[in-house]
């Protein structure tokens, strides 16, 4: 295991240009097989099924809940939203192998789509903001296509575009799939456009969601944090959990002190370690 550094300014470009990062081996094999382990005892709780879609999954296990202010993403996170940010969803997701694509009630595969609210964000000359981020943490061997992969159209939320079909299996021209290994981290924003694909492979797709946003926003997970989540969290956390002040004015004009997040990375120098 190195330490290398990640050249923030340079994947703020590429990011904005294609709307999408896949960092690799953030991380640990150790980290992974911990993060696997929780989920072996969530999944345990579950109704058989061959997809599992669970919102708020910071809530169902500690190893999750780390990820919260995982310090390799920080640094790129407050660069792409600036400080002023939040968690937003935490949404964990398992495609099992599925050959005959049996639509399931846990929704197994996606069709294209943008993510956002109904009725969506509002487009301008058909082009819609990006309101929040997504890291997709990969813990499944996701190496090759065709194993339940997120597809992705690069460069699609910076320019009006629409899918000729929404079907998942009508393979698009400029689409891509995202591959990777346990430990590679997938970024994009809500409105890049995407997909989840059948999984007709014989492994099962992992793959953990982490979305940020302002904090002025709603998160998807919850109203209000849960005292299980706040217990012990440092000042980092409690901001990334939405506590910052009694005064619901300050979400939208936070005083300083009340975003440790920018006191921490003022004057970031657009370099960040992680290990790989």
């Amino acid at each position: 295991m190195t330490s290398s550094s990640l050249d923030l300014q340079a994947l703020v470009n590429q990011f904005q240009d294609q709307g999408y990062l896949v960092l690799r081996n953030v991380l640990t094999p150790e980290k992974v097989e911990r993060l696997n382990a929780a989920i072996d005892g969530i999944i345990a709780q579950e109704p058989e099924a061959l997809a599992y879609n669970i919102y708020n999954s910071v809530e169902r296990h500690e190893e999750i809940a780390s990820l919260i202010d995982e310090p390799t993403l920080l640094p790129l996170m407050v660069q792409l939203l600036g400080p002023n940010l939040q968690l937003h969803i935490s949404h964990l997701t398992i495609r099992k192998p599925n050959p005959q694509d049996e639509k399931t009630a846990s929704q197994s595969f996606i069709n294209w789509h943008q993510d956002g609210p109904h009725p969506q964000f509002p487009k301008i000359n058909g082009v819609t903001s990006t309101y929040y981020i997504k890291t997709c943490y990969i813990l499944s061997d996701m190496s090759e296509p065709d194993r339940g992969n997120t597809k992705i159209i690069p460069g699609s939320h910076n320019r009006p575009f629409q899918p000729v079909s929404q079907n998942v299996d009508d393979m698009l021209q400029e689409e891509v799939q995202i591959c990777g290994n346990p430990g590679d981290v997938f970024i994009f924003p809500q409105n890049l456009w995407h997909a989840g694909a059948p999984n007709r492979s014989g492994f099962t797709r992992r793959q953990l969601f982490l979305g940020y946003s302002p904090i002025w926003m709603r998160p998807i997970d919850y109203r209000t944090a849960s005292e299980k989540l706040l217990k012990d969290a440092s000042p980092i956390r409690k901001q990334l959990l939405g506590v910052i002040d009694d005064n619901p004015f300050k979400y939208y004009v936070p005083d300083e002190s009340m975003i440790p997040l920018k006191q921490q990375f003022r004057g970031d120098s657009g370099k960040s370690e992680y290990a790989q």
